[in-house]
């Protein structure tokens, strides 16, 4: 069995688990949704607004690919002409075809080859932007005026989204893990650009298969909430050293109503690493 397919069956152990330790947790109301006369959420209500009148995004989400914690809102189909719906970019050789330059297949070729053995989520590490949004542990979004934070359940992994209006980098700095976001609205859309990624072989995986990224890479998210349930994000993919030209797909995610995040310590205990070939 190829190491990828060990990775899903990873991944789930970890849901299974926490699915289990959530049980434990004390299950307390969400505050402020929005109630049918049975008391089950509201998800198709009209997205809640910040002070100012942004769409407010703050919330605990979980993609709609299947392995959470909780029910939400039914995925919003993308209207003709829009970005596909997609849970990972290629799945055994179907699905989306990224336009890869010849260094970047076959650096694909031969991490598959390796069985994914050095994809970061084996190890613990940061993992890709684009694996956390099509991860099945959730992430929760904490939106103010000038900084939105994501904090992954998978890895712990925590990225901020600076809205205050600031550049790009332009002093040559450290690349990170997750890169540099900063965002601004378009009407009621939400536009985060990031850069500066580290782009060497631990960070550079854009999916699980090992569709890779350098530290070109410049990716757009379009951050949409149409309705109190639903999150829509379209992501670009603009990375000339691996793809001949830019790309772009659709994730959904659904919001997780009277659910909490819990703690995810990757390396505690960590026993999957020594069987690794």
């Amino acid at each position: 069995m190829r190491l990828w397919v060990g990775v899903f069956v990873l991944v789930g152990v970890c849901v299974a688990v926490s699915t289990s330790v959530s049980a434990q947790w004390p299950r307390y109301t969400t505050p402020d949704v929005p109630r049918l006369a049975d008391g089950q959420p509201n998800l198709t209500a009209p997205a809640p607004k910040t002070a100012d009148g942004k769409p407010d995004l703050s919330g605990i989400w979980e993609n709609n690919f299947g392995g959470g914690r909780g029910g939400g809102a039914a995925p919003t189909p993308p209207p003709p002409g829009t970005p596909p719906v997609s849970q990972f970019f290629e799945v055994a050789g179907r699905g989306y075809p990224l336009p890869m330059t010849p260094w970047a297949a076959e650096v694909k070729k031969k991490r598959m080859a390796d069985n994914s053995k050095d994809n970061p989520d084996v190890w613990c590490l940061p993992i890709g932007l684009m694996q956390y949004h099509n991860h099945p542990q959730p992430r929760q979004i904490v939106q103010t005026k000038n900084l939105m934070l994501i904090t992954y359940e998978a890895n712990y992994g925590l990225r901020n989204i600076y809205l205050d209006g600031r550049p790009a980098p332009n002093n040559d700095p450290t690349p990170w893990w997750f890169g540099y976001s900063r965002g601004w609205w378009e009407g009621d859309t939400l536009v985060v650009e990031t850069t500066n990624f580290l782009g060497d072989e631990r960070a550079g995986w854009l999916d699980v298969n090992g569709s890779p990224y350098t530290d070109a890479l410049k990716m757009t998210e379009r951050f949409r909430r149409p309705n109190f349930g639903t999150l829509e994000i379209d992501i670009t993919i603009e990375d000339p050293k691996a793809y001949t030209k830019p790309f772009t797909v659709r994730v959904n995610h659904r919001l997780m109503v009277d659910q909490e995040m819990i703690e995810f310590i990757c390396n505690e205990n960590e026993q999957s690493t020594k069987h690794i070939k």
